[in-house]
C-alpha cells in the first residue's frame, strides 16, 4: 500500500506537469476557437522559448525577469510572422491546406534550431534560486511552485483579458461567426493577429518551464507536449477554452500516476494510456468533456 505522503507527492507533481500542459492546450485552444486551426506549430514554440531563455541567461548573462521578458517577447513575435506570412492568405480557403501550413512551419523551425544551434541536447541549468529543494509533507523544488503559481496568474489574466478588453471580447465575437463580426466594425486581421501572438507568446514561456523542471532542451523537445496539448483539446473539449485547460491537468496527473502506481516499467506506456483515454473519450462523448455541439 502507499502512503498519503507518497499519494500527494504523485498528486503535486500531476500538478505540475498539468500545468505546463494547460497552458499549451490554452494557447491551441484559443487559435482554434477563432480560426478553427489545430496549430501543430505550436510545439515549435515550445523550443525557441527554451533556447532563447538558455542563450540570454546562461550565454549573455541577463538577468533572470528580463530573460523571461524577452523571451515571451520573442514568442509573441514569431507568433504574430507566422500568422503573417503562412496563415493570413490562406483563410477562406480549405481547413487542410492550414493544418498542412501548420506542420510545415513546425518542421522548419525544427530543423532551423538544428542546424542553427545543435543537434544534440542542451543541459538546462536553472538559477540556484530555482532548485532550492524543499522537504514538508511533500518535497519539491521552487520551480515547481514557479510553474503552478505562473500557471494561476496567467488563467486569472487570460480570463480578464477575453472578458474585459477590447481585443478579448472582439475574440469571443470572430469566434463565434467571423463575417457577422467583419459586418459590425472589428477588424478580423488585427484580433487573429493578437490571437497568435498571446498563444505563441504563452508557449515560449512554457518553453523555458518544460526546460527547468526536467533539466534538457533539444531541437525536437516540442513535438510530443505539442501533440499532447493537441489531445488535451480534444479531451476537454474542441473550442472550449476551460476544457482545454481541464483536459491538460487530467492528462499531466494520468501521466504521473502512470508512473507512479502502475507495476515498474509501465512508465513507457504512459503516451499510450494517454491516447488510449482520447479513443475512449471520443467514442463516449465525441465533442470532449465540456465541448458544445455545433449547429448544422
Amino acid at each position: 500500500m502507499y502512503g498519503a505522503s507518497y499519494i500527494y507527492q504523485q498528486i503535486f507533481n500531476g500538478i505540475v506537469l498539468g500545468s505546463i500542459y494547460a497552458l499549451l492546450a490554452l494557447g491551441m485552444a484559443l487559435v482554434y476557437g477563432i480560426l478553427g486551426l489545430i496549430n501543430f506549430a505550436h510545439g515549435a514554440l515550445i523550443t525557441i522559448g527554451a533556447f532563447c531563455f538558455y542563450f540570454l541567461l546562461f550565454k549573455f548573462n541577463l538577468p533572470f525577469v528580463l530573460a523571461i521578458i524577452l523571451t515571451i517577447s520573442l514568442g509573441g513575435f514569431v507568433g504574430f510572422l507566422s500568422e503573417a506570412i503562412g496563415y493570413r492568405k490562406l483563410r477562406g480557403g480549405p481547413g487542410l491546406s492550414l493544418l498542412i501550413t501548420s506542420l510545415g512551419i513546425y518542421i522548419f523551425i525544427e530543423n532551423a534550431i538544428k542546424l542553427l544551434i545543435s543537434p544534440q541536447p542542451y543541459a538546462f541549468f536553472n538559477p540556484p534560486f530555482l532548485n532550492r529543494i524543499i522537504n514538508s509533507f511533500i518535497t519539491f523544488r521552487v520551480i515547481d511552485i514557479f510553474i503552478i503559481i505562473t500557471t494561476i496568474v496567467i488563467m486569472i489574466c487570460f480570463g480578464l483579458f477575453v472578458k474585459r478588453s477590447k481585443i478579448g471580447i472582439a475574440m469571443r465575437g470572430i469566434a463565434e461567426s467571423v463575417e457577422t463580426a467583419g459586418l459590425v466594425g472589428i477588424n478580423v486581421n488585427q484580433v487573429i493577429t493578437w490571437s497568435f501572438v498571446v498563444a505563441s507568446a504563452i508557449a515560449a514561456l512554457t518553453g523555458f518551464m518544460w526546460g527547468a523542471k526536467y533539466g534538457q532542451i533539444s531541437y525536437n523537445m516540442g513535438f510530443m507536449p505539442g501533440v499532447i496539448a493537441f489531445v488535451a483539446v480534444v479531451i476537454g473539449g474542441i473550442g472550449s477554452i476551460p476544457g482545454a485547460v481541464l483536459g491538460g491537468f487530467l492528462i499531466g496527473l494520468i501521466q504521473i500516476f502512470t508512473v507512479g502506481f502502475l507495476p515498474l516499467g509501465w512508465s513507457v506506456y504512459r503516451d499510450a494510456i494517454v491516447f488510449t483515454l482520447l479513443i475512449i473519450v471520443l467514442l463516449i462523448k465525441p465533442m470532449g468533456i465540456l465541448g458544445r455541439r455545433e449547429s448544422m
